[in-house]
């Protein structure tokens, strides 16, 4: 079987390669220069979202906890592309811009733009590093572990970076279409098999009956209630000002494409998320007592174990086919993302004056060295579980620049003051909630929300101490309803 994925990493990394031939400036680079069809908008965004945390950490939260666990994620997320595609897409579409971060630059000036790009870089560092442990584990099983996860880690980073560095947003559009396909077989094909070992879906149904798995709703109590609702925006808005996600968006050939794209690609996202849910549900039926020792040491090994102790070899192929399809697609994206935006952002700032041959030779290496950071982050954290991970990513730029996207799109008496104080006001209620061992209390994030809100209404309303720094064209443009 390793020579398999080793066969298998290679014809990716080509095919990524040989898309990269289409790769001619910044634009093609960032933003597969605007000609993505309606279908591949769907494949790239299905298969970006679709990463380690929902083939090995989801499953892990929903044998614990049973569906209210997994609000977050994939309902969350899931929500979240749906969101982009009826509110957002249209209007930052028509817009032409090559990141989401020059839409604050637009409507509320540099520094604006600055703080939010910082957010979204930093963000990315959590969920990159999700994908990184987690081929850092595949890799550790398939060689039974005489590769060390670290090891694996830097080869998996590696295979993804090859392209993703050469290629851009035309590679990871190709490669995520291909491994969107592996995916879905791959895991459909496998949730068969295992229903068959467990003598039928009914079984497996059953027994998550049996365990209240399928409880949604926490008890109605005002701490389990507000907790929930923190845990279901998280990455519902959360993941809406992000690079990735604009990305899918400005890649797209037409409007109609950039709406329907995320919608629909957020729609297979919730409902293809049972299928890992199902097989791991299953694990408990087909081997229950190694399964309750696994869920004791760590829940994110019951799937891989029951691969790869009760399945044959084709099964075990098709798993980690898929597996690496998930995250390597996810991992190629949001490697891109951040790297993007720190050019296209910041550096601008430093280097305002660059050739368009200079800026993507900038971007690339930005993409290197964008990895290696990653790369370092995840050994340092790797203990953390995948879907803390992935969470705790989301809450900065949930708490720094959701609110100001939104009211810069729908509230025409948004200006820079009110943006400004939205996010000092959201990221210090956030920030010291935690500090202050109030967040067990009341969820940090959401009280970072509310003093977002707080802080856009009342710095837009009040005399306007700091100068307007948007472009008035494009204010009036974002500003329709």
């Amino acid at each position: 079987m390793p020579v398999l994925v080793i066969a298998y990493l290679v014809v990716t990394i080509c095919i990524g390669l040989v898309a990269a031939r289409r790769v001619k400036g910044t634009s093609d680079y960032a933003v597969a220069g605007r000609s993505l069809p309606l279908f591949m908008i769907i494949t790239t965004t299905f298969a970006t979202w679709f990463g380690s945390e929902i083939v090995l950490g989801v499953p892990a939260k929903f044998v614990e906890g049973g569906l209210g666990a997994v609000v977050e994620d994939p309902f969350g997320a899931g929500m979240c592309l749906i969101l982009v595609g009826l509110f957002f897409a249209a209007k930052l579409y028509k817009l032409n811009l090559m990141t989401i971060s020059d839409y604050y630059r637009e409507r509320y000036g540099r520094t604006v733009e600055i703080l939010c790009s910082l957010f979204i870089i930093v963000s990315y560092l959590g969920w990159v590093a999700a994908q990184v442990t987690a081929l850092g584990l595949v890799f550790n099983l398939l060689s039974g572990g005489s590769l060390s996860i670290e090891a694996g880690m830097a080869i998996g980073v590696a295979s993804v970076l090859i392209y993703t560095v050469f290629g851009g947003m035309w590679s990871v559009a190709i490669t995520d279409f291909i491994q969107m396909i592996i995916l879905v077989v791959g895991l459909m094909a496998l949730a068969v098999f295992a229903s068959d070992m467990a003598g039928g879906a009914g079984q497996v149904i059953e027994l998550a009956t049996s365990r209240d798995m399928f409880r949604f709703f926490p008890p109605p109590t005002f701490h389990d209630m507000v907790f929930f609702f923190a845990a279901a925006i998280t990455m519902m808005l959360g993941s809406i000002p992000q690079q990735d996600v604009f990305q899918r968006v400005m890649s797209a050939n037409s409007v109609r494409a950039a709406t329907w794209g995320p919608v629909i690609g957020g729609s297979l996202y919730i409902v293809f998320a049972f299928v890992p849910m199902f097989l791991v549900t299953s694990a408990l039926v087909i081997m229950p007592t190694e399964a309750a020792s696994l869920l004791a040491d760590d829940p994110q090994k019951v799937l891989p174990a029951l691969v790869m102790t009760q399945m044959p070899l084709v099964m075990q192929v098709l798993f980690f086919g898929a597996l690496l399809s998930a995250i390597k697609s996810c991992a190629s994206a949001t490697m891109l993302a951040p790297s993007v935006t720190f050019v296209e952002n910041i550096w601008h700032q430093f280097v305002p004056k660059q050739s368009d041959r200079h800026e993507l030779l900038t971007m690339r290496i930005t993409v290197l060295v964008f990895s290696l950071c990653v790369l370092a982050y995840a050994i340092v954290y790797r203990e953390r579980s995948i879907y803390e991970m992935v969470s705790a990513a989301y809450q900065v730029t949930l708490v720094g620049s959701f609110v100001p996207l939104v009211f810069g799109l729908y509230w025409k008496r948004a200006t820079s003051q009110g943006a400004l104080l939205s996010i000092a006001l959201g990221m210090l209620a956030w920030i010291g909630l935690m500090v202050l061992g109030l967040d067990e209390a009341f969820p940090a994030q959401l009280a970072g929300v509310i003093g977002a809100l707080i802080g856009m209404w009342a710095g837009s309303l009040a005399p306007q101490w700091i100068k307007p720094g948007g472009v008035t064209a494009v204010n009036h443009l974002q500003a329709q309803p």
